[in-house]
């Protein structure tokens, strides 16, 4: 039939050809295809990783603190002198107020005193020592105005208590109830009044009073003595002027080393195979000039305090310049007639 195509031989051959030589064209083709999406994907992959880790970092760098604090410095620089170098501040800071540099602490000195004191009489009392205070009060120390006109005369006598442990109990309401009708105490805030506190008292009532009155003397008395006042103020005249004075009862003797017994030292092993107390004023009654009550307002923070208050100023006045004064009129237990003080 003259009018259909026809097929020969050669064109078949090429068509076979053909298709043998397409077949792995395609699976080339598919092959790359594959590999471009995977290096595609792992680049994209990529970035996102490098995006995320770059915004981690910049937050973290964002929540990092600016200003390292007292704790890292201490972490970095190691610095074990620190609380050497606070303490020798506080010194300096104290010093400063003894001597008026600070403005507050200035005006406060103005509003106790305006001129220089001849002296600080403080009475130790404690809050179970009420009638003991009464007893003073009937005796030797001033009332009300008779008070007032001695300071005026220049000394200020106050009954000298710390506070409670719990601070503003019944105990620390009674004392102020008192001192409101009184206004005969000097209340250390910062001291905890009990028994075994007492030795730390002593630096409390120096410390405070020095930066409180400007006077020429300070004088610690226990509540249990009756005061001569105007000879113990003509014995203060008398040794007006006087620096570095330490003025009292001079005594040493024993140091009790058995715990449980009548004055108990708990150091007693510092003092030697003789267990003997250095020469110190009795705590009945004892006497500072200025600069020895300066001394103790700017040393406080490192002098070492023993079981009793008067063997402790006298172990503080072995490192200074002190002039030892031992007055019999200050024994108070002696049976001297001139003496100015004597036991209750």
């Amino acid at each position: 039939m003259e009018g259909l195509p026809t097929t020969t031989k050669g064109d078949k051959r090429w068509r076979s050809k053909n298709l043998q030589t397409s077949k792995p064209s395609l699976l080339m083709a598919f092959f790359s295809c594959i590999a471009w999406l995977y290096v595609a994907g792992r680049l994209w992959q990529d970035a996102e990783n490098r995006t995320l880790l770059a915004n981690l970092l910049k937050k973290n760098m964002e929540q990092r603190p600016k200003v390292l604090t007292v704790e890292d410095k201490l972490m970095v620089l190691g610095c074990k002198d620190l609380e050497k170098r606070i303490v020798e501040a506080e010194m300096d800071l104290t010093l400063a107020k003894s001597q008026g540099y600070l403005k507050n602490q200035l005006r406060q000195s103005e509003s106790f005193s305006e001129k220089k004191l001849l002296a600080v009489i403080g009475v130790y009392s404690g809050f179970g020592s009420y009638l003991k205070r009464q007893t003073s009060r009937g005796s030797w120390m001033p009332r009300g105005d008779a008070l007032k006109k001695l300071e005026e005369r220049g000394v200020v006598v106050r009954f000298v208590i710390g506070r409670s442990a719990n601070r503003g109990d019944s105990l620390d309401r009674h004392i102020d109830e008192e001192n409101h009708r009184t206004k005969d105490f000097f209340i250390l805030e910062g001291h905890e009044e009990a028994q075994e506190e007492l030795p730390k008292k002593v630096k409390f009532f120096f410390s405070t009073a020095v930066q409180n009155w400007d006077a020429e003397f300070y004088v610690k008395v226990n509540d249990n003595i009756d005061i001569d006042l105007e000879g113990l103020i003509g014995l203060l005249e008398h040794r007006r002027g006087q620096d570095s004075a330490y003025v009292g009862c001079m005594k040493s003797g024993e140091v009790v080393s058995e715990e449980g017994k009548d004055w108990y030292e708990p150091d007693w092993w510092k003092f030697g195979d003789e267990k003997s107390y250095f020469q110190h004023a009795s705590g009945s009654l004892f006497i500072l000039s200025k600069n020895l009550a300066q001394y103790i307002n700017v040393n406080s923070a490192s002098l070492k305090t023993y079981a009793y208050d008067d063997t402790s100023v006298g172990s503080w006045m072995m490192g200074v310049k002190a002039t030892y004064i031992d007055d019999n009129r200050l024994c108070c237990g002696s049976i001297r007639q001139d003496k100015v003080c004597s036991l209750a």
